[in-house]
């Protein structure tokens, strides 16, 4: 078996200062050429708007099949209401920038971790939603963020699933957090099926 040597970036405090030093970090592992997918989580547009800046050149219709990048940008659900926040947040002039450059965008879709029947019931049983939700949180709130937007673009039909990408997450704001995960469908997170099941196979970045 090879083994090789690739940088982990870490950051002094999460946040949205970590952005431009995430995009420098997807754009170094993307150099490697085995993966064409980023999906970035991205609530008002700022996040997805400096990945489509800086991959604007692989992104071109006329750019080789094997070198296209493909970007997804997965915005909040009418959920954060809940939260105290006003809901759509991405502004429909970012979307539609968005989607001029090309960028896939995703709203109006459940968040995976926070939809259990029982996530606001009166029984105090834990989902298993929530037991992966909080698992992932010990990594940080970025790395369950970049899962959790991973699967949804799968689960939504804008991502193949089973196939490696590049997904970016952060806390409150713009972007601290990437990492290589294998896309697949929720009910396949904890999969039998070792070619089908949630695997995360890098950490490119994430608050210390």
């Amino acid at each position: 078996m090879g083994a090789w040597k690739r940088t982990c970036r870490y950051f002094e405090r999460p946040g949205k200062e970590n952005t431009d030093d995430v995009v420098q970090a997807v754009l170094g592992r993307l150099e490697v050429g085995d993966l064409q997918t980023v999906i970035v989580s991205s609530t008002t547009g700022y996040t997805a708007l400096k990945f489509a800046g800086a991959l604007s050149k692989r992104m071109r219709k006329e750019s080789p099949p094997e070198a296209k990048i493909t970007l997804v940008s997965v915005a909040e659900t009418p959920l954060i209401r809940e939260w105290g926040h006003e809901y759509p947040c991405l502004p429909p002039e970012t979307r539609d920038e968005l989607e001029r450059r090309g960028v896939t965008v995703v709203d109006r879709v459940p968040y995976l971790f926070h939809s259990s029947v029982l996530d606001q019931s009166r029984w105090k049983a834990p989902s298993p939603e929530e037991i992966v939700r909080d698992t992932l949180y010990a990594f940080g709130q970025g790395l369950k963020v970049a899962v959790e937007v991973a699967l949804i673009a799968v689960a939504s039909g804008y991502v193949e699933p089973f196939h490696d990408v590049i997904a970016v997450g952060g806390t409150s704001r713009g972007a601290d957090t990437a990492i290589v995960v294998r896309g697949t469908f929720p009910n396949h997170v904890l999969s039998q099926d070792g070619n089908k099941r949630l695997v995360i196979h890098e950490i490119l970045c994430k608050p210390i």
